[in-house]
């Protein structure tokens, strides 16, 4: 198992890493960021509304039921990706990854590691 740092640090080592957050949806807060702290505090921030969105869309679509596993962002330079934590209920990874040097399918693989491996 894994603490908070220790998966931030992991998060980092994905191919065109850029920074990673752990963030609470309930406050929309960052329980630790690995990156350029200031944008990943404001983007951890933002990804707790866009995640509190889809969970909305989800059910207003009947949807509800079905298991949301992460959420991709889209940039012209980078991809975000949000994966809201199942063994950690109301907690998300935050991704952000160049997209020139990632891998999105080995990127997502990651985070459902660290999400394994993560001991809050």
């Amino acid at each position: 198992m894994a603490g908070i740092e220790t998966s931030l640090k992991d998060a980092m080592i994905i191919d065109g890493a850029l920074g990673a957050a752990l963030g609470d949806y309930t406050s929309g807060m960052a329980l630790g960021t690995a990156g350029p702290t200031e944008t990943l505090s404001v983007a951890a921030a933002a990804g707790t509304d866009v995640l509190r969105a889809e969970m909305r869309a989800l059910e207003l679509v009947g949807q509800g039921n079905q298991k949301l596993e992460d959420i991709l962002i889209s940039l012209t330079g980078q991809y975000h990706l949000i994966r809201p934590l199942t063994r950690h209920p109301g907690l998300f990874l935050y991704l952000m990854l160049d997209r020139n040097r990632s891998n999105l399918a080995m990127a997502r693989h990651h985070a459902r590691r660290i999400e394994a491996d993560l001991e809050v």
